[in-house]
């Protein structure tokens, strides 16, 4: 199976990937598969380009393809203005419309304080459900304090649970996809040059 993380995180180090690399540990200690990590920092110049441009480019079409063929998507973002970032959103508004039908995701997000819990259920939940995509039913959400707290090792398990069971019934279930194929912007043009 493969596992893909999304993480919206832009520092370093950053909490949002650690609360991403401690979901993908605990979805991989009950259900091995192949982790794939996505840095949406890393991608932001790439995603902006393809909203000017509508080609993505190479690493950003890797990703593409890398989400779309996942058994199982863990996502988390950063809090900014009580919703998810304007880069965690950009990153889905470019995904083919089809591209995570009936797939299992895991719905996590941090922030300073535990005020914008409610971002899971307000902002990334409908978002997913507009992608039509299966929402596992625990979301993770992670404030400041809850850094070695009580609680929060128990929502990640309990997420990763829901999450490594909608995975391995769904594998178990779906035929043999054929791979996806993105093809980067830079190689669509040169298929439009003239040659000689």
């Amino acid at each position: 199976m493969k596992l893909v993380v999304v993480s919206a995180g832009l520092s370093v180090p950053s909490s949002t990937r650690l609360l991403a690399d401690r979901l993908a540990a605990a979805v991989v200690g009950r259900a091995p598969a192949e982790v794939q990590v996505v840095e949406l920092r890393d991608l932001a110049v790439e995603i902006a380009h393809h909203f000017t441009n509508g080609f993505p480019g190479k690493a950003l079409a890797a990703a593409l393809a890398a989400v779309t063929e996942a058994d199982g998507l863990i996502v988390v973002t950063p809090v900014f203005s009580a919703s998810y970032s304007g880069l965690f959103k950009s990153f889905f508004d470019v995904l083919e419309p089809d591209a995570l039908a009936g797939k299992p995701v895991l719905i996590a997000a941090t922030g300073g304080t535990a005020r914008h819990s409610l971002v899971l259920d307000h902002a990334l939940r409908p978002l997913f459900a507009y992608l039509r995509a299966v929402v596992v039913p625990t979301g993770v959400y992670a404030a400041s304090e809850d850094w070695g707290a009580e609680g929060l090792p128990e929502r990640v398990e309990r997420a990763a649970g829901e999450l490594s069971a909608l995975m391995r019934g769904l594998a178990s279930a779906r035929p043999e996809r054929p791979a996806v194929t993105v093809v980067p912007f830079e190689e669509q043009l040169a298929a439009l040059r003239p040659a000689g």
